[in-house]
């Protein structure tokens, strides 16, 4: 199946439970932040900055609280911990392992409650490098067709570097390294085509497919995990079918 029902789905799902918290704002702002502080305060010269930004407005965060945590990241504002970006590697059964994003002011905190959680569905932490060789990291790229012509798309994907586009379902994605994320953007922003996902992810090089009811289990491991405060997103090495977010849906 395409990426589309899994991520889609998985979005919706944490923005539900983000919201329900009252954290949706958090995390975009530790995002901001962080993007800040490694790129600079301006959007113009700092990509990952502006798609922060981007992905605030799109959640309608207030432009005062953009303004903060863009001075909490180049140290303008001293408000709140220092924020740290990292990965942690684990494994959910089966083999399935996970990239786990976090952005924290406290690592103790975070590596205590990623355990946990992993415990508690049967997983567990892995050693660091042990599990990070089997993901890469890419540019993604999703929106509806709405009657967009697939050639032109097709074409200014491959112009701007990507290296795979794929249609299904009325879907579009487009994925490429890292380095041609800008480029693409900027296409798409000139075909006044705005994308509902626009992101970096670590994607599995190769997935493995279980059945449909080990992978809802796992399924509800990741939205456990992303359901913590410092956990920004969570990567796995499991293939989805159709059936399984059906059954994930209906639970």
């Amino acid at each position: 199946m395409s990426g589309h029902s899994h991520w889609a789905t998985i979005r919706r799902k944490k923005g539900a439970a983000d919201a329900k918290r009252g954290q949706v704002f958090t995390r975009l702002a530790r995002e901001i932040a962080i993007a800040a502080r490694e790129g600079g305060g301006d959007a113009d010269s700092n990509f990952r900055l502006q798609l922060a930004i981007d992905h605030a407005r799109a959640s309608n965060m207030p432009k005062d609280n953009i303004e903060r945590a863009i001075k909490r990241g180049t140290g303008e504002s001293k408000e709140g911990n220092i924020l740290e970006e990292a990965y942690y590697e684990g494994y959910a059964p089966h083999g399935i392992a996970l990239m786990i994003l976090v952005v924290t002011d406290n690592r103790n905190r975070s590596v205590a409650e990623i355990r946990h959680i992993l415990n508690r569905y049967n997983g567990n932490m892995a050693e660091a490098g042990s599990v990070a060789w089997q993901f890469k990291r890419t540019a993604y790229f999703g929106f509806p067709l709405k009657g967009l012509n697939q050639d032109k798309i097709f074409e200014l994907a491959v112009d701007g570097g990507a290296e795979d586009v794929t249609f299904d379902d009325d879907w579009v994605e487009i994925v490429s390294s890292v380095e041609a994320f800008k480029s693409i953007s900027d296409a798409l922003k000139s075909a006044k085509i705005e994308p509902e996902e626009a992101e970096l992810r670590m994607t599995p090089v190769n997935e493995t497919e279980l059945d449909d009811n080990n992978t809802v289990q796992i399924l509800k491991m990741i939205e456990a995990l992303e359901e913590l405060d410092d956990v920004q997103n969570v990567f796995s090495t499991m293939s989805i079918s159709d059936s399984a977010m059906a059954q994930l849906e209906a639970a």
